[in-house]
């Protein structure tokens, strides 16, 4: 974690200098704004109130349509005739394949996935949604006439998943950027933390560019990292003189922190250095407040990252933390093949994970002041290639929380004949309908974001959403999606 700045003095003074080694380079192209920001008014929420923010990340790209499947007879027709071989049968009960949804918006009618028993309850009982045909958006393409004209600007490396994974992650279109969404909220609301040395960013999954700010970059954990294991790694208790190796590690380790540097990134490095060592001192304390949650989890890697997130948020008021921002990670989504067997596999840990931690939420009282939601690289092609799908575009995505309107679909779920105006290829490949930033802008705008700051949040938001530092008003059919109660 950077060194702590009040959120003035952050827009007031940044420059290169002030920035960790991490994010050096694109960080230039931000500077213009960050002096933007420092002239303008910013109105911050109540700074004691708690939030916080979970992104799961699908990694791969996920076959969404049949995560979200139309039940309607024509529109299932259209889904069971372009999707053919990989099409999920409404009416197998032995095992069921599709598990009906209490939703009916003038007769459009849906299920999910019957892997997905825990989403289908939470979303009957108003406590998850679903964003439909949501995507990568540099601007609005209302149809496959106008994507093919040239005349819209598309997303850079549109189809491949290391550019969509990341636009996915800063919601910058047009660049290949190191600083994504959640890190560019963290620069501009981490005074809302009190205690220095631990950052509002906190990972499961590592270094990801989600949470990489220009100042304030993610601190990672391990979902076994206890009060008892946190930190670098030592020499066990029954090595001769354990105790003296121990105490030379951490003395060669301190030295190096503290000495002078001429050279910036030597200095960086050393900075870093001694943020961390204070860092891993902070959460250790804290962790040691974690009293054992009643809520069950289930035994997989992502069941275990959403149980130490909830452990995290239960101490939060011993990291000074008003605001967090968590990201965690689930692979294997790439289904080029057996798609069908391969998510029977994998979405029944998403909707396992997600159901415990909404009991768990609920548990520690904080289900009004924590949202959760899931992301991908994109969707996949509505036709198969014989027993799996291809690359695409825009897909449906879900989110969780008491502040969020639940048992919904926002957003337009499109027809899923090959015909209909926004596929772009013979492969039912969807445009989006609904832009990663007009979703993020509404998260950001809960979180406690202000209206004046959006634009720094979310460099691109301007082509969908009026805010007030927008030079130009958005096409009128761009409204906001309206996910919050």
């Amino acid at each position: 974690m950077g060194r702590k700045l009040t959120r003035r003095k952050f827009l007031a003074d940044a420059s290169c200098a002030a920035m960790g080694s991490t994010a050096f380079l694109s960080s230039f192209v931000n500077l213009g704004m960050l002096n933007t920001l420092a002239a303008r008014p910013h109105i911050l929420s109540n700074s004691q109130d708690y939030k916080a923010i979970v992104c799961i990340l699908l990694a791969g790209g996920v076959d969404s349509y049949n995560m979200l499947v139309p039940t309607e007879q024509s529109e299932y027709d259209d889904y069971v005739t372009t999707r053919s071989a990989i099409a999920l049968d409404k009416d197998a009960t032995d095992p069921y394949q599709l598990l009906d949804l209490d939703y009916n918006d003038n007769g459009r009618t849906f299920a999910v996935n019957a892997s997905m028993e825990k989403v289908r309850d939470m979303f009957d009982a108003n406590q998850l949604s679903f964003i439909s045909n949501i995507g990568t958006l540099a601007e609005p393409i209302a149809n496959k006439a106008e994507y093919q004209s040239g005349t819209k600007k598309r997303p850079l490396g549109l189809f491949s998943h290391s550019d969509q994974i990341m636009q996915w992650q800063t919601s910058v279109p047009l660049n290949r950027s190191a600083i994504g969404f959640g890190g560019r909220m963290a620069d501009i609301l981490n005074d809302m933390n009190t205690i220095d040395g631990v950052s509002m960013n906190i990972s499961l999954s590592g270094k990801n560019r989600f949470q990489t700010g220009n100042l304030y970059p993610e601190y990672s954990i391990k979902n076994n990292t206890d009060s008892n294991n946190i930190g670098f790694t030592g020499v066990p208790s029954w090595y001769s003189n354990a105790g003296y190796l121990n105490d030379l590690v951490a003395g060669t380790i301190t030295n190096a922190a503290e000495q002078q540097y001429a050279n910036i990134f030597h200095k960086t490095m050393g900075d870093l250095t001694s943020q961390t060592v204070e860092s891993i001192e902070i959460f250790r304390a804290a962790l040691g407040n974690v009293v054992p949650l009643n809520t069950s989890f289930s035994d997989t890697n992502l069941s275990k990252d959403m149980r130490k997130i909830a452990e995290i948020i239960q101490v939060q008021s011993h990291l000074g933390a008003n605001r967090q921002i968590f990201f965690v990670t689930i692979g294997g989504w790439d289904h080029h093949d057996d798609v069908i067997a391969r998510q029977n596999i994998l979405l029944p840990q998403v909707s396992n994970a997600m159901f415990e931690f909404n009991d768990a939420m609920a548990e520690l009282g904080r289900t009004n002041d924590v949202i959760t939601f899931t992301v991908s690289d994109f969707a996949r092609t509505l036709t198969t290639n014989g027993n799996g799908s291809d690359h695409a575009w825009g897909g449906n995505q879900m989110i969780m929380g008491g502040p969020i309107k639940g048992g919904e679909i926002f957003g337009n779920y499109p027809s899923l004949h090959l015909d209909d105006p926004l596929n772009v290829s013979h492969r039912g490949n969807l445009i989006p309908t609904t832009s990663v930033d007009e979703f993020y802008a509404e998260i950001a705008l809960w979180y406690g974001v202000s209206v004046n700051d959006l634009d720094y949040v979310l460099p691109n938001l301007c082509n969908f959403y009026a805010s007030s530092n927008c030079t130009t008003a958005p096409p009128s059919s761009y409204m906001p999606i309206g996910m919050f109660q």
